[in-house]
């Protein structure tokens, strides 16, 4: 059975590396117009984190995570930070 979730779910939830890092929080969902899919989650850096520092952002000082590195979405959503370029 496939679990569908609700993209107004997951704005606010924490981000995580799979090892461990916090990374920051869900903000927004990259979708291609034309077929549905998902290319990436965009989150907003933990100030705190020397991680998210060092990962690339966009104009608005978010991040964006292709969504092949997305490992998992429950409480949480896991990274894994080699597939983030």
């Amino acid at each position: 059975m496939v679990k569908y979730i609700i993209a107004k779910q997951l704005v606010g939830k924490l981000v995580v590396s799979v090892d461990g890092f916090r990374l920051g929080r869900f903000v927004d969902a990259d979708i291609n117009e034309i077929t549905g899919k998902i290319n990436g989650i965009i989150i907003e850096p933990d100030p705190d984190s020397d991680v998210a520092s060092k990962l690339g952002k966009n104009d608005n000082g978010q991040l964006s995570i292709p969504y092949n590195a997305v490992s998992a979405v429950n409480d949480y959503i896991m990274i894994d930070r080699k597939g983030v370029a």
